[in-house]
């Protein structure tokens, strides 16, 4: 039995912890020198499909040019919105898509193409990744003229990959015509040895201007990409709109592929995605 002592003693906590959960995401707010244009703060009530005002689910099962294991579906398994986040998640099974191609995990990967895109700006996310050998996590960019130009011509910003082997190390990197895959240049951040970035959730961003991309965790800048650091002969491919991408692969060149020491289902725990303009760049209104 409880007593009206330790009733009143509950009721604090439980008030305290609520008050807690509210304050766990950061309010959106401008940063200095920059203005709050476009969000998605995933606050719909649990088990909403994604915004597709906001997002486009993409499909398919044939490794996306890096040997990929896994099938990307349009289902609510596999992308929902819960506990004010956005959730990736990653199952272990056997599924054939409408193209005839079986794969044995099934994810999802969106994008805003068509719905959001930019030139310049600050890009971020605050998000908890998933952990494991041959889980890949990833938020980042592509030129939104993919479609005319293709790949690589279009340009990559990669704000975040972390592949599992690597726990304590995300990736931040620029692919572009001369310097796309292995090429890509690339600076990593990493964590103290004995924490992880599965433990908890961080912020990812990049500043994004004419001549220079800034790579930020949690407002630490790690890395720089200028023109000068283009190989001979390579053009600079961060000049027009671009747009966001969020998803988690399983497998593939870089990560290696899953082994008995990864569990499944695994998530990716997205709580927002905020985007910004220099304040004297920001459209009337805005």
């Amino acid at each position: 039995m409880i007593t009206s002592r330790q009733f009143s003693i509950l009721g604090i906590f439980v008030l305290l912890t609520v008050f807690s959960v509210a304050q766990s995401k950061p309010e959106p707010a401008d940063h200095a020198g920059w203005k709050l244009v476009w969000s998605d703060e995933f606050n719909s009530p649990d088990n909403s499909p994604v915004d597709t005002t906001k997002w486009v689910s993409e499909s398919g099962g044939n490794g996306w040019g890096n040997q990929e294991l896994e099938y990307y579906t349009t289902r609510p398994e596999n992308a929902f919105q819960q506990g004010g986040n956005l959730v990736i998640k990653v199952l272990q099974e056997k599924y054939t898509g409408a193209d005839g191609v079986t794969r044995d995990y099934t994810s999802a990967r969106l994008k805003t193409l068509g719905k959001f895109s930019q030139k310049y700006g600050r890009f971020e996310a605050r998000i908890k990744i998933p952990q494991g050998q041959g889980i890949w996590p990833a938020f980042w960019m592509l030129g939104d003229d993919i479609g005319k130009v293709g790949w690589p011509k279009c340009g990559e910003i990669d704000i975040m990959e972390n592949i599992g082997k690597e726990p304590a190390t995300v990736h931040g990197t620029i692919h572009g015509p001369g310097y796309s895959g292995d090429k890509g240049i690339s600076a990593p951040y990493s964590l103290p040895p004995d924490q992880h970035f599965a433990d908890d959730f961080h912020v990812y961003a990049v500043e994004w201007e004419s001549k220079a991309i800034r790579f930020y965790v949690d407002d630490h800048l790690y890395g720089t990409r200028t023109p000068a650091e283009l190989p001979n002969g390579t053009k600079w491919a961060y000049n027009h709109p671009f747009f966001l991408l969020l998803n988690v692969a399983v497998g593939g060149g870089w990560p290696g592929n899953p082994d008995a020491t990864t569990l499944f289902p695994q998530a990716m725990l997205v709580d927002y995605v905020r985007v910004y303009r220099r304040a004297s760049h920001a459209p009337k209104g805005q």
